[in-house]
């Protein structure tokens, strides 16, 4: 998969998230790293290729002020032209899949009904579904990360996991597709790291058992049916 990471963010080297997350980035083969803020004007054909040339699209920035930094907006109004992003046909980014990783200061709890900010995060994230459902793009549930600079070192571990398989996974919040990526990050290391092996041996059965116990509860449901 290749996967273009648009990232609005106006101080990106004053971010802990943000380094954060481009290191995490380096090491996804097939993820471009492309920082708006850096680019001054926009080439629109040069844009419009590097979008053309991806098969998701990742929208990482900071909440300002309940919204996306400007320059997300302003690249979104200068390169997503009628007859390019949609037409009477539907435009020319359908079949893609459209990823926001959103960061913000305060704790997750904050951004619902009866929050401290008494706004739901996917109600401040609208616009987006929108502009997927008008482009023909199929939208992904967004990885929010809250509080970056309060989390452990093995929170970071796992956003480090979460972040790579939203880059690359089909469907990132599935079960089955987040232990696929891990078994196979995990054959990877298993001729050099010895432990690395066990893991992948040890998680390839559990899976194992988990589809035949699926298997058999299905097949318990069909029996109660008939």
């Amino acid at each position: 998969m290749k996967t273009l990471i648009v990232v609005s963010h106006p101080q990106l080297a004053d971010s802990p998230t943000q380094q954060f997350l481009k290191a995490c980035a380096a090491g996804v083969t097939g993820a471009t790293w492309h920082h708006l803020d850096a680019l001054g004007r926009f080439d629109v054909a040069a844009e419009q290729a590097q979008i053309l040339a991806a098969d998701r699209l990742v929208f990482e920035f900071p909440l300002y002020w309940y919204q996306a930094p400007a320059s997300l907006h302003e690249w979104l109004a200068r390169v997503w032209t009628r007859g390019f992003a949609y037409d009477e046909q539907g435009g020319r980014l359908r079949g893609k899949s459209l990823g926001m990783v959103v960061s913000y200061s305060q704790p997750r709890s904050a951004y619902q009904l009866g929050g401290t900010e008494n706004v739901s995060l996917s109600a401040l994230l609208s616009p987006y579904a929108a502009l997927a459902r008008k482009t023909g793009m199929t939208l992904l549930a967004p990885l929010e990360i809250a509080q970056f600079g309060y989390l452990t070192e093995q929170q970071r571990g796992e956003l480090f996991a979460q972040y790579q398989q939203y880059l690359t996974v089909g469907r990132p919040a599935r079960f089955a597709e987040q232990a696929a990526w891990f078994l196979a990050a995990l054959a990877a290391r298993a001729e050099t790291d010895p432990t690395a092996a066990l893991m992948h041996d040890t998680l390839a059965e559990r899976q194992d058992q988990l589809a035949s116990l699926q298997q058999t509860i299905t097949e318990l449901r069909e029996g109660e049916a008939d």
